[in-house]
């Protein structure tokens, strides 16, 4: 009886052991935050490239009056899910599109993300099919509604497992990384928001967000570009520019 009770417990250990092991194997995959620059031109006057994203609930029209404006160049990362709920704002950008280059951030905001590993406490897609639903949502919708033919994509929380990365270049998109983080996910102060996009240097890739008009993130975005447009910089599109990985 004891060696049947002592041969139990070692099968018990082993499988609890396995099951650490495949949980924590999980959990600890490394995740991988692209990052690049642009090149830097030939141009007199300093350059950045300006990615928004897009994410769900509405348009920041604080940002994208500024914009259109003052006839700032942005890359603008939109979901599907954003795209059904601002009708009014994607005929905006399309009737700038000499200023507004469409790019896919997914099609309902799903980290591209094939496992368990939760970035920020938010669900992954979990698994390769789930990864191609985003990616290829996303894409649909962006074709349906703009004139856009989308080759750039940015994951929600910007954060790609490396087979998830594979998987995205094997469907000939490039990922968009950043150099300068803007606002914090939207949830920097306008202050805060404001200083660091003021202070962006030539070839810095900056992201921001243009779907939180009820965040003082918006306001500081603002501030920020008007402040490099007071300093001459020159705002490009990724479509126009030769980017570097960093």
């Amino acid at each position: 009886m004891l060696k049947i009770a002592t041969e139990g417990m070692i099968r018990l250990i082993i499988f609890f052991t396995l099951s650490l092991f495949v949980t924590v194997g999980a959990y600890a995959q490394t995740l991988h935050e692209p990052h690049m620059r642009i090149a830097v031109s030939n141009s007199s006057s300093p350059q950045v490239a300006l990615t928004l994203d897009a994410c769900s609930g509405s348009i920041d029209m604080r940002i994208l009056d500024t914009l259109i404006e003052h006839r700032i160049k942005a890359t603008i990362f939109i979901t599907g899910r954003w795209i059904k709920s601002n009708e009014k704002a994607v005929k905006l950008l399309n009737q700038n599109s000499d200023l507004f280059q469409i790019e896919n951030h997914g099609a309902n905001h799903v980290p591209a993300i094939i496992g368990k590993k939760r970035p920020y406490g938010i669900k992954p897609a979990g698994t390769a099919k789930a990864v191609l639903d985003e990616l290829i949502g996303g894409e649909l919708a962006i074709k349906l509604s703009t004139n856009s033919e989308p080759v750039w994509f940015r994951g929600a929380t910007a954060l790609y497992s490396n087979d998830a990365i594979e998987l995205i270049e094997q469907h000939n998109y490039f990922i968009a990384g950043f150099s300068l983080n803007g606002d914090i996910g939207a949830s920097a102060s306008a202050k805060a928001t404001a200083f660091r996009i003021a202070n962006a240097n030539n070839g810095d890739v900056i992201i921001a967000h243009i779907n939180q008009p009820k965040r003082a993130a918006g306001a500081g975005v603002v501030k920020g570009l008007l402040a490099l447009v007071e300093k001459g910089f020159e705002f490009v599109r990724l479509d126009e520019v030769e980017v570097v990985g960093e």
